[in-house]
Parts: C-alpha cells; structure tokens; sequence
C-alpha cells in the first residue's frame, strides 16, 4: 500500500470533522435501518470502486449480523431475492444517485423509493448515499493509489 497523495485529515481536520458530524446525525437520528445504510455504502462503493470503503462496510456489516449472502449479492443485488422491497428500493436509489451523470435520478427510481420511504426518510437516505459517495472521492483521489489504502491516521479519521 503506497503512501497518501495528501495527509488531508491533518490538512483540512474541520472539514472532515463537519462530516463526521454529518455521520453521526445520520447514524444516530435519522431512524434509517443501520442494515440499511451499510448495504447502501457499500454499494456505492462498490461503484466506485474504493477498495477502502468496500472493506470498511463489509466489516461493519459483518459485526451487525448481516449475513454473508447479503453482503456477497449487494452488487448484483437485483439477481438475488435476499433484499426486502424497500432495500431494493434503496439500493435503486443508490445506483440512480450515485451515477447522477448517466441522465439524472429517473422518477420510476424515485417513485419506487417514495413508495417505501418517507419524505424525511427519502432525504435522509439521499444524503447517506451522497455521504458515502464524498468519502469515496476523497479516499479515491487524496488517499494512496494502491487501493486508497487506510485513511486512519494518515489522512484522519475518514467515515468512508
């Protein structure tokens, strides 16, 4: 594992703080399924391809219980009947937000996550998944170039 581009915990420590504290709200208050948010973070890591990140939420999935056919299907998550509808949804939404270049979050998408989700719940689980994508990029573009490499105490304390 090759050494950071930047030490951008310890160059820019309020930034990531204030991100961390956006984590902690959506951890701890927004009633989101902690299943939920971690099948969502690791999708979109997945995605994106933060080898960090995706280790990061499998292991944090693996503590919760999540079982090793949900976390081994959430890429190919539609082949597979292990998700509820509403994970399905969420995932869908992933996708959808995650690749907003590929012609924006389609209202079918949306219309399937409004079906499960609240208004509030709708956005909070928007900003998981924009959350996560930040993370991503920052570990993808300023952490190590051999597989991002870990971020704890070399960039900070990174959430990704």
């Amino acid at each position: 594992m090759s050494n950071p581009r930047l030490k951008y915990g310890q160059l820019a420590p309020e930034g990531l703080a204030r991100m961390q504290e956006l984590e902690h709200y959506l951890n701890t208050q927004t009633g989101l399924e902690a299943s939920l948010m971690g099948l969502v973070r690791l999708k979109a890591s997945l995605m994106n391809g933060c080898e960090y990140c995706v280790r990061v939420h499998t292991a944090e999935l693996k503590r919760a219980n999540e079982t090793a056919e949900r976390i081994a299907e959430v890429g190919d998550w539609r082949g597979s009947e292990a998700y509820t509808k509403r994970e399905r949804a969420a995932l869908a939404w992933t996708e959808a937000v995650t690749n907003i270049q590929d012609g924006h979050a389609p209202d079918a998408v949306y219309d399937e996550v409004r079906e499960h989700f609240s208004e509030i719940e709708t956005v909070n689980l928007t900003l998981v998944i924009t959350t996560i994508n930040a993370w991503n990029r920052i570990a993808i573009s300023l952490g190590a170039h051999s597989g991002h490499g870990s971020a704890k105490g070399v960039g900070g304390e990174i959430r990704g």
